[in-house]
């Protein structure tokens, strides 16, 4: 999956990948591998990016086409995992059947949900898809 987007804004911004390696504290090739859709962008460095061009997440990985602002707030694990926790369980969801709907354990939704692991962005994408909300809503960006 190539994130259209993604690149579309860094050429908006007339910046190459190294620049927007820079400017996301990584370097050139990871980034490239996330514009390119050969990896996903951690969900940290993917607020970063948004904070810098005021997008939102879904809009940077082709979720939705509307340019929405990004709703500045502090990325914090805590919450994450307290959103993926609150929204599991309004669906009448267990931890062991998250686990399996995602093919991993039921430690890692532990880890997640108490905030001591960062969500992988793949797995976060899958939670959005499952219970229809939006990734930015998940990640407490939106007020």
């Amino acid at each position: 999956m190539k994130f259209e987007n993604l690149i579309t804004l860094r050429k908006e911004a007339n910046l190459s990948q190294y620049e927007m390696g820079k400017i996301l504290k990584t370097t050139q090739s990871n980034y490239s591998r996330w514009e390119t859709g050969k990896e996903y962008i951690p969900l940290q460095k993917l607020d970063m990016l948004c904070k810098y061009f005021n997008v939102s997440m879904n809009y940077v990985l082709g979720k939705t086409k509307k340019r929405e602002e990004y709703q500045i707030t502090h990325f914090n694990n805590k919450k994450v995992g307290k959103n993926i926790k609150d929204l599991r369980v309004q669906n009448g969801d267990t931890q062991k059947s998250l686990a399996q709907y995602l093919n991993t354990s039921q430690s890692t939704i532990s880890a997640y949900e108490s905030g001591k692991s960062t969500i992988l962005t793949s797995f976060a994408l899958k939670i959005i898809d499952k219970y229809n909300c939006s990734l930015d809503d998940l990640c407490n960006t939106k007020k």
